[in-house]
């Protein structure tokens, strides 16, 4: 089913995509404020159900890549995000029927939309990670064994790049982040073209939808003056892990990833308790004395207490008071070949996978 995006839509998909961002994918704040002046203005964005697409319709890929504490100090343009889709146009000399996000998470969810506004071409309703992870090749095209090449890069200075071939998508991986390490840790992308067919049958089905629904129920829940953490865990089949203040966040930006460690003091009957968030531009790990609570591919996501507003791995910052909730992935990412790409392990920890949500 097509469905017209209006700005309401766009104010609900800013707070739920920062949800589902798990801490990372980048602020949607200025994005965001980009958007809402060209919705202002009359640009209508056509959102389409995955399902609609010809098996032959040719699909742009796109997100910002970098570290989420470079993309909160500088702006973006949208037109950057439109070129790297024409480059990619040049490069494999046809055009594009829509465009799609590699990520729901953060302001990447907005890449699309900036995309749309500048070539007219729809949204399709998916994305590849249902999230946000923090490597290029942790992806369902990629578990789905799809080829990773070519990719286009673009920045504002002028510079445009085409990786035309990898070995595999770890190289990708690689490949595009040495780039965007040299551009400043910021670039725009556009991912291997998919077909119809392949979105279909690897894409993370009508995410968009479901992040615009997200922020809905947050903002409703504001204006009854219920509980917006309540609120998101009831839509997301979530749950509440934990609640506190932050008292410490050690982060540092380096190999074009914010990393580092946030502690979390526990309040009410939490009190006593304290938890430590690894991150890697996302929330990887959540764990009370050395035992972790929640993991990748599980969605673990730190909210204000108060408004339900998601708190980013580049914002949270000393005193907020916070509850950690954790969601329970995709099963395709639960899957053998999908923990390969994204469980613990793939991040680096010698961890099985823990559910928050068992």
């Amino acid at each position: 089913m097509t469905r017209i995006l209006d700005a309401q839509d766009v104010d609900d998909l800013a707070v739920g995509a920062w949800v589902l961002g798990t801490g990372g994918g980048g602020s949607p704040y200025l994005n965001h404020l980009n958007m809402q002046r060209i919705a202002a203005e009359g640009m209508q964005f056509e959102l389409i159900d995955p399902q609609e697409l010809d098996d032959k319709a040719k699909v742009a890929v796109v997100s910002t890549m970098g570290a989420p504490l470079v993309m909160q100090e500088r702006l973006q343009d949208p037109r950057d995000v439109a070129r790297a889709v024409e480059v990619m146009a040049e490069h494999t000399g046809s055009t594009f029927d829509a465009v799609m996000a590699t990520e729901i998470g953060g302001s990447n969810a907005f890449q699309p939309l900036m995309a749309s506004a500048h070539l007219g071409i729809p949204i399709v309703d998916a994305d590849a990670m249902g999230r946000a992870y923090p490597e290029a090749q942790m992806t369902s095209f990629a578990i789905g064994g799809l080829q990773p090449w070519p990719l286009a890069l673009v920045d504002p200075r002028g510079v445009e790049a085409i990786v035309t071939h990898v070995p595999t998508w770890k190289w990708m991986e690689r490949a595009s982040r040495a780039l965007t390490i040299e551009t400043g840790s910021m670039a725009a992308t556009c991912k291997a073209p998919r077909s119809g067919v392949e979105v279909k049958r690897w894409g993370v089905a009508n995410s968009m939808s479901f992040a615009i629904h997200l922020g809905a129920k947050v903002r409703e829940a504001r204006f009854e003056h219920e509980d917006p953490v309540a609120a998101v865990c009831s839509a997301a089949n979530g749950r509440v892990l934990f609640t506190g203040k932050i008292v410490d966040v050690n982060r540092r930006t380096t190999g074009g990833f914010l990393r580092g460690v946030a502690k979390i003091s526990g309040l009410d009957h939490y009190a006593g308790s304290e938890v430590e968030l690894e991150f890697q531009n996302e929330w990887l790990v959540a764990r009370i004395e050395n035992d972790a609570i929640a993991t990748v591919p599980h969605l673990i996501c730190l909210l204000d207490a108060t408004s339900g507003e998601a708190i980013g791995t580049e914002t949270a910052r000393y005193g907020q008071r916070v509850a950690l909730i954790g969601i329970s992935a995709p099963p395709l990412f639960l899957s053998s070949n999908g923990l390969e790409y994204v469980g613990p392990r793939a991040m680096g920890y010698d961890l099985d996978p823990v559910d928050p949500c068992p």
